[in-house]
């Protein structure tokens, strides 16, 4: 037999096989990781892309909508503070003498059980002026300080004086020729209820540039309130707007030193969608040119579309619009 394939037919050694056996395993273990890393960056590859497509296709928010919405923010927070509309726990109309209050059933001013002494202290009217007189012992609080025996200003003096007691808070209102007793709880259940105000869609169609046309001096119009009572507005001229090729006009409201115009209006859409007396709007003070914009998206609730304790104005007949205004808040689903 030749030298050479005896050679050539002689087993490999132990160590050579196993070499190569290794040099076999690295080449795959090496395809391995390579089929890994293609699948990671495949992977990868395809979440950017998700990315990609779906911030292309998130709508910008219109500056005008964020706008509109941080309005609308301040709103909520102002209607939902301790001592917001939705705190609201009572109003006492007062008769002219002494009014006992506190929580027992005996006095002419009754309190919510559980929120205070049976007796508390009494509430004197006398023509123009209410008086209070507090019990001993009870620790009731007038603007902060300890009080027992005081004359109070009314809303209509301005800034009313302010008694509280744990967590109710009361002070005087004039609705009219009448005073009453407006209670707060700074722990009504109506503050823990609210869920938010339903909204119509932002439409700028119902941002309306407006004309300011004053009167000579400022006419004083008398409303219906949703207590019964009348209120007054100073109204020192209306605003002028277009409709769908139409005039209308709204009275404005406004006491010196205001920087708004405020409007009660009614629509058709108060019949079901709205609430029932009506929207409460406001509007900038008109420039030089005595022009404005009467912004409908801003529309909202009265006081009274949440508790039925407010007194809200209701709309003068010259505030009716013949019309759908299908702009800012809808009736409130947790009203009373």
């Amino acid at each position: 037999m030749p030298w050479g394939s005896a050679v050539e037919n002689l087993p490999e050694q132990p160590d050579l096989q196993q070499r190569r056996q290794n040099k076999r395993g690295g080449r795959d273990l090496i395809e391995k990781r390579c089929d890994g890393r293609r699948r990671a960056l495949a992977l990868l590859g395809a979440l950017v892309l998700v990315t990609l497509l779906a911030c292309q296709d998130r709508p910008k928010l219109d500056p005008y909508v964020q706008e509109i919405e941080r309005w609308h923010q301040k709103r909520v927070a102002a209607l939902t503070k301790p001592d917001g509309w939705l705190s609201l726990a009572g109003l006492y109309w007062l008769h002219e003498g002494v009014n006992r209050f506190g929580s027992s059933r005996s006095n002419d001013v009754v309190f919510p059980p559980g929120k205070a002494p049976d007796y508390l202290g009494s509430f004197i009217l006398r023509g123009d002026s209410v008086h209070v007189r507090i019990w001993p012992g009870a620790e009731v609080r007038l603007n902060g300080e300890p009080v027992t025996s005081r004359c109070l200003r009314s809303d209509a003096d301005g800034k009313p004086d302010v008694l509280t007691y744990r967590s109710l808070i009361w002070y005087v209102i004039k609705r009219g020729d009448r005073y009453a007793i407006r209670l707060k709880d700074r722990e009504n259940p109506a503050l823990r209820r609210f869920r938010g105000i339903a909204r119509f869609p932002v439409d700028t169609k119902w941002r309306l540039p407006a004309r300011f046309d004053r009167f000579d001096s400022a006419r004083m119009v008398e409303v219906p309130t949703a207590v019964g009572t009348v209120a007054r507005l100073r109204c020192p001229g209306k605003l002028v707007f277009q409709y769908q090729g139409r005039t209308y006009g709204l009275l404005a409201a406004a006491d010196p030193g205001d920087t708004t115009l405020f409007v009660i209006f009614a629509d058709r859409t108060n019949e079901k969608e709205t609430y029932g007396a009506g929207r409460f709007l406001e509007v900038p003070w008109p420039n030089a040119h005595d022009s404005t914009v009467v912004d409908f998206n801003k529309a909202y609730n009265p006081p009274c579309a949440f508790t039925p304790y407010a007194t809200c104005p209701l709309p003068p007949d010259e505030n009716r619009l013949p019309f759908r205004v299908t702009a800012g808040e809808k009736r409130y689903g947790g009203g009373h």
